[in-house]
């Protein structure tokens, strides 16, 4: 049997904060949730991949602070460059707007970046041969 990626598990300063922003702005739910680690662990994930691949937030963690030039992320698909920029200026007016809607070659695409209340960086793009519609792209 080969291994599934199944889970990252994220330990974060403000559990409450972190998951209202993935509810907010990545359409994720609450799936599960339990006591632990001096508080609760929540498990987060996608509707309809409540059983492929959750994030396990938990509390306990320190502020991440990315340099400049780091570009480590989570990368979530949408639908269309229109997503993109409304999600940008959510992020804007949100203050938590980190890579305004721009323009890669391919593979890259359409995309923006969002610091979460952890300090992660979120990307939300359009184009790539990754996600939803991507079936019929080629792999770089």
């Amino acid at each position: 049997m080969r291994p599934t990626l199944t889970h990252v598990a994220l330990h974060v300063p403000n559990l409450d904060a972190c998951v209202s922003f993935y509810q907010q702005f990545c359409a994720m739910r609450v799936v599960h949730q339990r006591a632990g680690k001096g508080s609760r662990i929540v498990w987060m994930a996608e509707p309809g991949k409540e059983h492929s691949f959750i994030f396990v937030i938990m509390p306990g963690g320190k502020d991440r602070q990315l340099a400049a030039e780091d570009y480590s992320h989570f990368g979530f698909a949408v639908e269309s460059r229109e997503h993109v920029e409304q999600i940008a200026e959510r992020a804007r007016l949100a203050g938590c707007l980190i890579w305004a809607p721009r323009d890669e070659p391919y593979p890259v695409g359409y995309y923006c970046g969002l610091r979460d209340p952890a300090g992660n960086y979120v990307e939300f793009s359009y184009g790539q041969p990754l996600g939803p519609g991507a079936e019929h792209m080629p792999l770089p």
